[in-house]
């Protein structure tokens, strides 16, 4: 290798390979950045002369990058249950995307309060970015990158609680649907209406785990082992579903479909129903207090529908019955005051 002539160069060899170096000795400390190594192309002269000139970005070490990375390593991350990993993994790599060579240093609370406001749109999404950032912040005070987290004590935004979806509506996905020939989006909505269970839940489930009769279901997010009885309308879905790998929501042969590629199949069909956005937005996660108000309406109590859903407190299927209760006791009163 022809050394060229010009200040600042450091060449060295290690284990037989050359390496060139601009080196800047300012009393006691040294700086080293690395070159290309061909000093007679074009990528050399760049990179000596921007270093040189003072142009070269000296790259932080406390970028978003750098940080998402790090919290992937933590029991944080890697103690969660999969859909959770899932999840955090969505909003991570969505920051990381837009900001991952940003320094976490200049991050401000108006700048999670401005992340907020951009999603509010979709209430459920915008608090959980918050919930990750508060997260990721909370490990950099750890790493000693800042000294304190911006994001804390930012309240949740209110966008009421999950409804059940009316009839009509449920008629209009099924008809769309059959209309179409939009098995994944008609098969989720089958499996969490008739099983009471989260999307992600659904998604997993194998055929091996249906009976004819019984789903057997571990709850992503809870770990809790079910055994659900499939009322005869999934029973009868099923048993005339063709089969196309291992797991009801087949991906391939042996993987089941995404937890988002079944979202992104129900979010067509809500699209074309006009349900997607505004006050007329409807959820998939209303399917799960669908099924918990039509046990209501066939006369199972508290326990019996806490049975089929999995929830771990009461207090989540009193919510459930709340709002059908309370219209059935109007009904009552009033029919008593004309009585």
């Amino acid at each position: 290798m022809k050394k060229p002539d010009l200040p600042y160069l450091e060449f060295k060899t290690v284990k037989g390979r050359d390496y060139i170096y601009f080196r800047l000795d300012r009393g006691s400390k040294v700086t080293r950045h690395r070159l290309p190594s061909n000093p007679d192309s074009e990528e050399f002269m760049q990179a000596y002369w921007a270093i040189r000139s003072g142009r070269k970005k000296v790259q932080s070490k406390t970028t978003w990058h750098n940080l998402v990375t790090e919290f992937y390593k933590t029991p944080g991350y890697l103690g969660k249950a999969k859909g959770t990993r899932e999840n955090y993994r969505r909003h991570c790599e969505a920051i990381r995307e837009k900001n991952g060579e940003k320094d976490v240093q200049r991050f401000k609370r108006k700048d999670a309060l401005a992340v907020q406001r951009a999603l509010q749109d979709t209430w459920s999404k915008a608090n959980e970015r918050i919930a990750v950032l508060s997260i990721l912040c909370k490990l950099a005070v750890d790493l000693e990158w800042i000294d304190r987290n911006p994001v804390v004590d930012i309240p949740k935004l209110s966008g009421g609680e999950y409804e059940p979806w009316p009839d009509d509506k449920l008629t209009a996905y099924e008809r769309y649907c059959d209309r179409h020939d939009l098995t994944d989006a008609r098969t989720i909505y089958e499996l969490c209406i008739g099983t009471g269970q989260r999307i992600g839940d659904c998604v997993a489930m194998r055929w091996d785990d249906f009976d004819g009769e019984f789903m057997s279901v571990v709850q992503d997010k809870t770990g809790t082992k079910l055994t659900i009885y499939c009322p005869a309308r999934l029973q009868t879905y099923l048993c005339t579903l063709p089969r196309k790998g291992r797991h009801i929501m087949a991906k391939n042969l042996t993987q089941p479909m995404g937890k988002r590629a079944a979202q992104k199949a129900v979010e067509g069909v809500r699209t074309a129903l006009d349900i997607m956005h505004g006050e007329a937005r409807l959820v998939p996660h209303g399917w799960r207090y669908t099924a918990a108000v039509q046990l209501s309406d066939a006369g199972c109590d508290d326990a019996e529908i806490q049975a089929v859903t999995g929830h771990k407190t009461m207090e989540m299927v009193r919510k459930y019955r709340a709002r059908r209760d309370q219209k059935a006791a109007s009904k009552r009163a009033q029919q008593k005051r004309d009585g």
